[in-house]
């Protein structure tokens, strides 16, 4: 808990945590904003009526938990590379480490450190976009049943706690990628090809990239947007929530422990 606590406070002053956060609540405000005017635009009705329906309660509770994972996945992926590769280029590991630190346990807790910090802007994104759908249904005066279907909060909340699974390993897949590469930069770059080359690789052979660590988060959140049921998810090639949740699990253990690995046996000089 030392670790963690001493992480979590430099974190919240590094500048990468202020841009991921405002870089991520104003990506949602501004697809929430082109969805009100697309909405009081549009001319044709199925256009103004899908607008509308994304504005609509309790349906924007899961689209705007879809939307959030959706953008917040890459952001989260350059962040823990960021700050994994600062932990190179800056020394602090090996400053760390001649404390008398070990080393895969210092990296594990540089992962725990930077998924609280990534779950704290998740958190705040979607309660932001929650806040923006509430004033887009007002402004286009979308009227809902309810706020919160009674019979849709357990969906509801099974979704948050696969949302934090899927940061969580898009965290710390890219503090993986960074610490293997040594390099903040390089780390970032490769996290980021990994994430966009994974969806590339996806239309060629979609039986195998559906396991891949990405593929598995989509369908692991595919409730969010609405796709309900194992038929709809079975009917695009893509893993049931349940199996895809094991998956994203076994990612997130899979990143950690090459992190820790790689960690323990670096060389470390200078």
């Amino acid at each position: 808990m030392r670790l963690v606590r001493s992480n979590l406070q430099r974190l919240i002053r590094r500048p990468a945590t202020l841009v991921t956060y405002l870089l991520l609540i104003g990506l949602i405000l501004l697809i929430y904003l082109a969805i009100v005017v697309a909405a009081q635009q549009a001319v044709d009705p199925q256009s103004a009526l899908a607008s509308r329906l994304i504005l609509t309660f309790p349906d924007a509770w899961f689209l705007t938990l879809s939307m959030v994972v959706g953008l917040g996945g890459l952001l989260a992926v350059t962040y823990g590379a960021s700050i994994a590769g600062s932990e190179w280029a800056w020394g602090t590991l090996k400053a760390s480490i001649a404390r008398g630190e070990r080393r895969a346990w210092y990296a594990l807790m540089g992962i725990a450190g930077a998924v609280i910090m990534a779950w704290a802007g998740t958190l705040l994104a979607y309660t932001v976009g929650i806040g923006a759908a509430l004033v887009g249904a007002n402004v286009i005066k979308a009227t809902s049943d309810t706020l919160l279907d009674p019979a849709n909060a357990g969906q509801l909340v099974v979704l948050l706690g696969r949302a934090g699974l899927a940061i969580a390993m898009d965290v710390a897949v890219g503090f993986t990628v960074a610490t293997i590469a040594r390099s903040q930069l390089a780390g970032i770059g490769a996290g980021i090809g990994l994430y966009l080359g994974e969806g590339i690789i996806g239309v060629f052979v979609p039986g195998i990239i559906r396991w891949a660590p990405f593929a598995a988060v989509s369908a692991m959140m595919s409730g969010a947007d609405g796709a309900l049921g194992e038929a709809a998810v079975t009917s695009t090639g893509r893993l049931d929530p349940g199996t895809a949740t094991l998956v994203v699990a076994v990612w997130l253990v899979v990143a950690c422990g090459l992190a820790a690995l790689w960690t323990e046996r670096a060389e470390i000089s200078g």
